[in-house]
């Protein structure tokens, strides 16, 4: 991954550190005193990622984090990376990301930590290994055929080459390999400096997969995926994160009019929050959402984060997706 380039002055050298280090952690947790616009572009560009938030207006950037309502406990901030994607000066840094399993068949992050440089191709190695108990009690399955090893991740100007092995690509309809190759682009791309995915299998460059025939024209990236993200795609929190109140929330999402509601339900069943969030763009243009917003839990608990829109149709609510979350009081 890139490193930001140098500033002139010696002061602006020290606050383009701090910030390239903020963005190299895609889930470094920060809190905004209002509602803020992520770094997610479109068309396959890097996707939404925790900025540094200055003083709550939209967009706003200190070059220092603040707490966020997302526990992240044990993370750590990342240094400056090279073209190689490894992250370079520490041998031992332990970061938080999050690999992408299916929910209802649509993408959903689950965090992982991995260890500093190999951080992509240990992202990748986690997603291979599949959803924990937890994650499969809450409906988190994969597509991937079980036995994918991955070979090797090179990443050059932005494209994240995969080698991965012949199993990976075994069986299966067009719908199954989509979403499979959707969980590696969505996991790698995740790293702001990562944008594209080029595949190899068995160390040959892939073109299609599978007796499908999914046609992969060069390197894809999130843009060729967007019928495999729900409506409204939360990146942060993730599934088993512990909340507390302000509760920042990340992502991006296409919605009518870019409307939708993220509503926050505790151990008791009692809605803590239900708030109305506009994405940066919608009606099918996928734009990018961050919102830090209050809630009142009756106690602490398993709880849940729900996003969801307005029927057209009846104004009744429809679930987009959920996150289960423990909701702290």
């Amino acid at each position: 991954m890139n490193s930001t380039s140098a500033l002139p002055s010696r002061s602006h050298s020290r606050r383009s550190t701090v910030l390239t280090a903020a963005l190299t952690l895609p889930l470094l947790a920060v809190t905004a005193c209002g509602t803020t616009t992520g770094t997610a572009g479109q068309g396959g560009s890097s996707p939404a990622s925790p900025p540094t938030v200055g003083t709550g207006t939209s967009g706003g950037t200190s070059g220092a984090p603040a707490p966020s309502g997302t526990t992240t406990p044990g993370t750590t901030a990342a240094p400056a990376t090279g073209n190689s994607g490894n992250i370079s000066g520490t041998s031992a840094a332990r970061l938080r990301t999050g690999v992408y399993f299916l929910h209802g068949q649509k993408v959903s992050p689950a965090p992982r930590t991995v260890t500093a440089p190999a951080t992509a191709t240990a992202a990748v190695r986690a997603l291979l290994a599949g959803p924990d108990r937890y994650e499969q009690a809450h409906g988190r399955t994969t597509a991937i055929p079980s036995g994918t090893r991955l070979r090797s991740l090179v990443v050059r100007n932005h494209v994240a080459t995969i080698d991965l092995s012949g199993r990976y690509d075994d069986g299966g309809g067009s719908l199954s390999l989509r979403e499979r190759i959707a969980q590696v682009v969505f996991t790698v791309t995740r790293f702001p400096t990562v944008h594209k995915v080029a595949f190899e299998v068995d160390g040959k460059t892939i073109t299609s997969f599978g007796g499908a025939g999914v046609v992969l024209n060069g390197p894809v990236g999130r843009a060729d995926f967007e019928d495999r993200a729900p409506a409204v795609l939360v990146e942060s929190p993730m599934i088993g994160d512990t909340a507390r109140t302000p509760m920042r929330v990340w992502g991006s999402a296409d919605t009518f009019e870019a409307r939708f509601r993220l509503k926050v339900t505790d151990t008791t069943g009692r809605t803590a929050a239900d708030v109305m969030v506009k994405a940066t763009s919608g009606t099918g243009t996928r734009g990018t959402l961050d919102v830090t917003f209050p809630y009142k839990a009756a106690r602490t608990g398993p709880g849940l984060l729900t996003a969801y829109v307005l029927s057209a149709k009846n104004g009744r609510a429809v679930t987009v997706d959920t996150v289960p979350l423990t909701v702290n009081r």
